[in-house]
């Protein structure tokens, strides 16, 4: 094996995503036979930028935070990715999740390869007005890689739509003219697909019921626990209701509630509307820990909210026989094998919450031709992609005998290797 650092990553024995990553790039690149170069190419970003952001304060103090772009690949197309504000952003973090981007637009057949964005600070602690000047600043700084043909934010953790009606506004002002494509993810006042909000959580639970079909599973027969509450989890909790799925456990960041008769989603959403957590919601009990949740006796787990939540130290604990990852890199490596060894279906993160990008994609579409698409063309197009997917990854698995995540990193990585190849090396 070679010496090259990003390999010596991949053996370091404490966990982060970003080592996560290279290991799952590490194993899909043995199966597929190819060699140190071609896995050294695809383990390092094309391009990184770090910048300082300046915010003048509401109190007229200056505060100095720091963001970063990392753009991974772009042999098949533009690279696309969200833009996270939040206090753990670091630079290895972002490369991550960029490098996630590049397999999970591959896997689901988008001209895009992969790119994050993040800022290290918490937006809760700041005014909507100080959000706003960050959001202006950071993109001034990163005009000259930002394009609708080059690279193409959206939202994340930390960020909504209104961040990117301000990132488009600051691109366009400084070009001259309105540039719709250079965000997706938008309000649909400015260009924003329909259906675009809910389609991360929409295709996890077009997933998760594909799953429970695979496993002769009835969603009114089924339990789930739902790990956040957030862009993706609120919605998926929803969905998974109005399936006929009994939503038992469902958690935020302040904490969990069970009700093993079923949580009201819809009553909990206007607890959440009033209260600002799941904590005390009438219809269901509070749960001692928070993370109680990911070992909570039910059918289907969804993690919904971060990295690295299902890991070696509690993956034995796990009582879900099939985890649905809507959370971008919440099971690591060792989960993994443990959970494939007790013989719990896990459905990877580039496939089960690929709907976003997949929804992102039909945006930059739409705003490119100038033609709106109604929500129930935008939703039918999503499902015929993320069915398309699961039956490639599924058959990929059967035929290869590996599992799904690795099935999906193959065809994903095969699927990028490909375009390197037949694009041959410059100069």
């Amino acid at each position: 094996m070679s010496t090259h650092p990003s390999r010596a990553l991949v053996a370091d024995a404490t966990p982060t995503p970003l080592k996560d990553a290279r290991a799952q790039l590490a194993e899909a690149v043995k199966i597929l036979g190819y060699d140190d170069g071609m896995y050294d190419m695809l383990a390092t970003p094309r391009r990184e930028v770090t910048v300082s952001v300046p915010l003048r304060r509401d109190d007229g103090s200056v505060e100095l935070l720091v963001g970063h772009r990392v753009q991974h690949n772009m042999s098949r197309g533009p690279s696309k990715g969200g833009l996270r504000y939040s206090p753990t952003v670091d630079l290895d973090e972002v490369r991550a999740l960029a490098m996630w981007m590049t397999w999970k637009c591959a896997l689901v057949d988008i001209p895009y390869g992969g790119a994050k964005g993040g800022i290290a600070f918490d937006p809760r602690e700041y005014s909507r007005a100080e959000i706003q000047r960050v959001t202006r600043r950071y993109t001034s700084e990163l005009m000259p890689i930002l394009g609708p043909t080059t690279d193409i934010p959206a939202p994340d953790i930390g960020t909504d739509s209104q961040v990117m009606a301000w990132m488009m506004d600051t691109y366009s002002v400084n070009k001259g003219f309105t540039i719709p494509g250079v965000v997706t993810g938008k309000p649909t006042q400015l260009g924003g697909s329909l259906g675009r909000a809910s389609a991360t959580s929409r295709g996890v639970v077009l997933v998760a019921l594909a799953a429970l079909r695979h496993r002769g599973l009835e969603p009114e027969r089924t339990t789930a626990a739902v790990q956040g509450f957030g862009k993706v989890g609120r919605d998926a909790a929803l969905f998974l209701w109005r399936a006929g799925v009994k939503v038992a456990v469902i958690s935020d960041q302040y904490g969990s509630v069970q009700n093993s008769f079923g949580i009201d989603v819809p009553a909990l959403e206007r607890h959440v509307d009033e209260s600002g957590s799941v904590v005390g919601f009438p219809g269901a009990d509070d749960l001692p820990h928070r993370d109680d949740l990911l070992v909570a006796d039910v059918d289907l787990l969804v993690p919904a909210a971060v990295e690295g939540v299902i890991h070696a130290g509690n993956a034995e604990s796990v009582r879900a026989s099939i985890v649905v990852e809507g959370a971008n890199g919440p099971t690591t490596p060792e989960a993994d094998r443990i959970l494939e060894d007790a013989g719990c279906l896990v459905v990877p993160d580039i496939l089960a919450n690929a709907g976003g990008v997949i929804v992102s994609y039909f945006e930059w579409v739409q705003a490119n031709q100038a033609y709106w698409w109604s929500e129930l063309d935008v939703e039918a197009r999503l499902k015929e992609r993320m069915d398309h997917a699961w039956e490639r990854v599924l058959s990929t698995a059967k035929s290869r005998d590996v599992s799904l995540r690795q099935a999906a990193t193959v065809l994903a990585i095969e699927t990028v290797a490909t375009a390197h190849l037949a694009r041959g090396l410059y100069p």
